[in-house]
């Protein structure tokens, strides 16, 4: 199929990729791929690829590369061509632009330089894991890739411990069972979660399981391809008590117990009647008393 080139506003047009077959991109991201003045990739060689397997000529068109480490003389180039009033289409080596690649500076400058930025929404890795992980999906907190060294990774780790909501991140193949070691030890065992890998590829492979079992389904195994690890939000079992009782003593000290305790079983997602009664035995006496006092003879 051919794509016809059409007339695109001046601006900052972010198209996202296939993350594995090439048939995932959309109608609407090859019209932009194929209209836009100039075309800048985090990869220009995956991008000129892609063009190629849809037959999107790029005549003379210029192909610039935008990466973590260009300058900004670069990305002022393209501001500049912006400027000018020519179109601009971004491309990711995969995936959605912005989800872990450069492209968050290069919207953000854009926009302060009073450009106009849309996008041609499509693949993501996040949402792909998010779909086949078979976690809850109503709450989720994407964590990128982990900080590599172990300190800062532990702090982030347990700083999401007791979220409700279910966790998502990127890791390589050869650090993955590490990774999941040390999720083994921040969050608990237990923890529903989920291996998914090369998505939308021949080899794609998802595997669930508690976090123990998960990381002992890959010893020994040579782990090849993208990465991405979701793990489900913590059960009230698995709720550390200790920063229960953390959270409760600074929502008691901003106002009553009752709304102490429906906004600490909001955020650990845990019973709000055993939080009510864990907050009367915190609770200074005042806030005992009154309202406090009948209120716990209807949640008791």
């Amino acid at each position: 199929m051919n794509h016809q080139s059409v007339a695109l506003p001046a601006g900052l047009h972010i198209v996202a990729t296939p993350i594995g077959t090439a048939r995932d991109i959309t109608l609407r991201a090859l019209d932009i791929l194929a209209s836009a003045d100039i075309l800048v990739a985090e990869d220009t060689r995956s991008l000129k690829k892609l063009l190629t397997l849809h037959n999107v000529p790029i005549d003379q068109r210029p192909v610039w590369s935008y990466h973590d480490h260009s300058s900004e003389k670069v990305r002022d180039r393209i501001l500049a061509e912006i400027r000018a009033g020519r179109s601009v289409a971004y491309a990711s080596e995969a995936g959605t632009p912005l989800v872990s690649d450069p492209g968050f500076d290069l919207v953000r400058a854009t926009v302060q330089d009073g450009g106009s930025v849309s996008t041609a929404p499509g693949p993501s890795a996040v949402l792909a894991a998010l779909t086949l992980a078979g976690l809850p999906t109503d709450r989720f907190a994407f964590l990128g890739f982990l900080p590599s060294k172990a300190g800062p990774r532990r702090k982030t780790l347990s700083s999401f411990a007791q979220l409700p909501a279910t966790l998502v991140m990127y890791e390589s193949p050869r650090r993955v069972q590490d990774t999941l070691a040390e999720l083994c030890d921040s969050l608990g065992p237990d923890r529903d979660a989920a291996l998914c890998r090369e998505m939308t590829k021949h080899f794609e492979e998802i595997l669930r399981a508690p976090l123990a079992a998960l990381r002992d389904s890959l010893a020994g195994r040579d782990i090849k391809g993208e990465c991405v690890i979701a793990i489900g939000p913590p059960t009230a079992q698995s709720v550390d008590p200790d920063a229960v009782d953390r959270a409760l003593a600074d929502a008691l000290s901003r106002g009553s117990l009752r709304d102490a305790a429906s906004e600490i079983a909001d955020v650990f997602g845990i019973s709000r009647k055993d939080v009510y009664a864990r907050a009367l035995s915190h609770a200074p006496a005042r806030q005992r008393s009154g309202k406090a006092r009948r209120h716990e003879g209807e949640d008791g």
